[in-house]
């Protein structure tokens, strides 16, 4: 499975962005997708995940994010979307879209198998 992120851009404290995740060579439905972001200097934190289609559970959110980001599937363009809004300062950060061999949501990073090349989010004060 391939993904490609994409979406990311330069925007300023409240604005919203959505990120984009195509796959190819697999069906997002059938697989636990997450998000990730990389902060300058830091490690890799997870986001958000969701499971896959007809499965219990998810999604689920950091906790820095609750409230204001959105993981979504659209199935018919086997894309995975992350909706940011009110985004802040600290939200700066290459952000990853990642699938996993299970059904199930995932909220650790070794927990997926496949990863985009990251797409990045400047949030200006």
């Amino acid at each position: 499975v391939q993904l490609q992120a994409s979406g990311g851009g330069t925007v300023q404290a409240g604005d919203s962005l959505r990120l984009s995740c195509t796959a190819s060579g697999g069906t997002v439905n059938d697989y636990g997708a997450g998000w990730f972001r990389q902060a300058p200097g830091k490690e890799r934190e997870f986001v958000a995940t969701i499971s896959g289609s007809g499965t219990s559970g998810g999604p689920y959110y950091a906790d820095s994010v609750k409230g204001r980001f959105t993981i979504s599937r659209d199935v018919a363009k086997n894309m995975v979307y992350l909706q940011m809004n009110s985004l802040k300062p600290e939200d700066t950060a290459v952000y990853f879209c990642a699938l996993r061999r299970s059904y199930y949501y995932g909220t650790k990073s070794d927990h997926y198998d496949f990863w985009g090349q990251g797409t990045l989010v400047t949030v200006s004060s």
